[in-house]
């Protein structure tokens, strides 16, 4: 998925760039809810057009959340002052509009965040395998609510794997944290946690080592959602606990 941001002149010229690698545009037109879209389409790019008068809180935003800092942010502007704030504002890349196809296609291919055919192969091929034991304890913890413990044994599973299934991993430790905050009347902890948790589950198929990944990223949508729309003048403990799910095992026979 690569987003491009405002209103610009050019956006067919960058939708012909994106088909040409295989991937698909993404229009945002608005800033509402900027931050919890890219999360939730696991945007691979950020085109930002460097001529919309709100450029620099389109470029700067995702630089400053975990859940979409790591997504490359390209600006496109005719205006050369414009192109070396952008650098100084959190664009990785800077081109002019005559630029786009010539370079925009190589950016895009060099530096998105797309799932590449070896990686997939990897993925299923590990997810294919049993839950590891300590993985096991760790989801026991998980859903009798102990939420911390889990998280150090799901770390300490993640910093030792070096294969993409790490993800499955970090994806139900991060859940799990955005749970404990709730349990601890954070809202803004929980929200930040489970926005940080959506973009793993991206790679992950349905079935992971064993674990309904479907469900468990349905339950971090759900929660998502329902923090999002959470007034902030009324009390966080109204908020439904009955939305923390649990981490559910598949017997595939």
């Amino acid at each position: 998925m690569i987003v491009l941001t405002g209103e610009s002149a050019w956006a067919d010229r960058v939708a012909a760039v994106a088909e040409s690698v295989g991937a698909e545009m993404r229009h945002y037109p608005t800033t509402e809810e900027y931050i919890p879209r890219l999360a939730a389409d696991h945007a691979a790019l950020i085109v930002v057009d460097g001529a919309d008068s709100g450029w620099q809180g389109w470029t700067s935003a995702p630089k400053v959340s975990p859940a979409t800092r790591r997504i490359p942010v390209i600006v496109i502007s005719a205006d050369r002052a414009i192109r070396d704030q952008a650098l100084t504002s959190g664009a990785g890349f800077v081109i002019t509009p005559a630029e786009i196809a010539s370079r925009l296609p190589d950016i895009f291919a060099d530096h998105g965040r797309f799932t590449d055919a070896a990686t997939q192969s990897e993925i299923a091929d590990q997810c294919s395998q049993p839950l590891p034991p300590e993985a096991l304890q760790a989801v026991e913890k998980f859903n009798r609510g102990d939420y911390y413990k889990q998280h150090d044994l799901f770390e300490a599973l993640w910093m030792q794997e070096t294969g993409p299934v790490r993800d499955l991993y970090r994806a139900i430790l991060q859940v799990g944290i955005a749970y404990f905050q709730v349990t601890r009347g954070n809202r803004r902890g929980a929200l930040k946690m489970v926005l940080r948790s959506l973009q793993w589950f991206h790679v992950l198929p349905d079935v992971c080592q064993g674990v309904d990944v479907a469900a468990l990223r349905a339950d971090a949508f759900r929660l998502r959602d329902a923090l999002t729309a959470w007034p902030e003048d009324r009390p966080f403990a109204e908020f439904d606990h009955g939305l923390l799910g649990q981490v559910h095992l598949v017997d595939e026979g």
